[in-house]
């Protein structure tokens, strides 16, 4: 037979012990030592038993917890440990049999019942120990959020940075403390939030309002939207590379020769869960790369300065590769020998790199395909068809 687990998690709310259901009130009450926040145990009476204040970091205090084993611990946590919360670490450090998990209603709960708002309604997010810019992929006129910040301070920082995207006309419900004795509700401008006075647990209700430019979903966003100087795929051939790469949930793209970073920040874009690795050879390109990362709040791209081949050892393996730059003999022969079911999507403006991909094209299959493009330009007194260099794009699942 198994052991019964020796921690409990318990999800506290601010009513502290009063707000517990039976089955949480009685594992902290069997519990011999009590770990948690400082916070956590200061809404707890003292009752002789032993106190461990969690450290920071984090993790430090999961060291400390596994030291423990063989005592009955229970730990303390805001709400729901498995939303934005402990659990996730905890479950992870320790076996199954190790553990068990009482959660009460977390604050996106709570805000939403003062809220009146359906929570399958509205974004949950959590960015207490996330930067703001993760926030950005998801703002649009008439969004509804709730916001999971690290402080008060936070506040006005939130605030600050929904005002530079050009939404200064949204609306902060600023939620402190909720289900305690100290909780505060304040509905605010974008203005009041900025002047500050709040203090944590905080969480913000936030209701979107402006002009600011919402991120398009499909592939191929505006060029405008990126810093670049000049060297980028542009947004059809950049569309069409987007749709051969096909980006799924969880998947890692490799984007070598990464110029301004356009295709990675788009992969990105496409889930939360899509990372990516970009290979630059120049120092000022790596810059715009990881201007661009964070303007539109992808934090889940590693950027990597040298050479394309000898980088590739050390980088993630990828699900999907991209070359928009240093096409070579040497570079495809390297990336043709990665896992079956690598998607492998290149482009060449060069005859030269022409010539490589349909080569390539012919010892591996895959398709092979030629993008002409051409732009209304004036010419005197009327119009005519600008072309633009043609692309040849190869795309082949090895």
């Amino acid at each position: 037979m198994a052991e019964a687990p020796w921690i409990t998690i318990i999800g506290l709310t601010e009513d502290g012990p009063e707000g517990l259901a039976p089955a949480s009130a009685r594992a902290l009450a069997e519990a011999e030592i009590i770990m948690g926040p400082k916070r956590h145990l200061g809404l707890l009476p003292e009752d002789g038993r032993q106190r461990i204040e969690w450290p920071v970091p984090f993790a430090e205090g999961i060291e400390v917890l596994a030291g423990l084993r063989g005592r009955q611990v229970a730990v303390l946590v805001s709400g729901d440990p498995f939303w934005y919360g402990a659990g996730r670490a905890i479950s992870r450090a320790f076996a199954a049999e190790d553990w068990r998990a009482f959660p009460a209603p977390s604050a996106f709960s709570l805000a939403a019942a003062r809220m009146a708002w359906p929570l399958e309604e509205v974004l949950c997010i959590g960015l207490h120990a996330a930067p703001l810019a993760r926030l950005r992929r998801e703002l649009s006129a008439g969004l509804r959020a709730i916001v999971l910040l690290r402080d008060g301070a936070a506040v006005a920082d939130l605030a600050t940075f929904v005002e530079a995207q050009g939404f200064g006309d949204s609306i902060l419900t600023v939620c402190e403390a909720l289900g305690g004795p100290r909780e505060r509700v304040q509905r605010c401008d974008v203005a009041t939030a900025q002047a500050g006075g709040f203090t944590a647990p905080v969480c913000v209700a936030l209701e979107v309002a402006g002009e600011g430019a919402a991120i398009p979903r499909a592939s191929g966003l505006p060029d405008e939207m990126f810093e670049t100087d000049g060297v980028m795929t542009k947004r059809p051939v950049r569309a069409l590379t987007l749709s051969a790469l096909a980006p799924r949930a969880g998947e890692h793209l490799w984007d070598l020769g990464g110029g301004s970073g356009s295709i990675a920040v788009e992969w990105a874009l496409a889930h939360p869960r899509c990372s990516a690795s970009v290979v630059e050879l120049r120092e000022d390109r790596v810059a715009l790369i990881r201007a661009n990362a964070e303007r539109f709040g992808v934090d889940r791209i590693g950027v990597h300065q040298g050479d394309t081949l000898a980088m590739l050892d050390s980088l993630p393996a990828p699900h999907a590769v991209f070359v928009g730059g240093g096409l070579s003999d040497a570079l495809l022969d390297r990336l043709t020998v990665l896992p079956p079911g690598t998607r492998l999507v290149a482009n060449g403006v060069t005859l030269e790199a022409e010539a490589l991909l349909a080569t390539a094209q012919e010892r591996h299959g895959g398709e092979l395909m030629r993008i002409d493009l051409a732009h209304a330009k004036p010419l005197g007194a009327k119009r005519a068809w600008a072309q633009a260099y043609p692309v040849a794009q190869w795309n082949v699942v090895l």
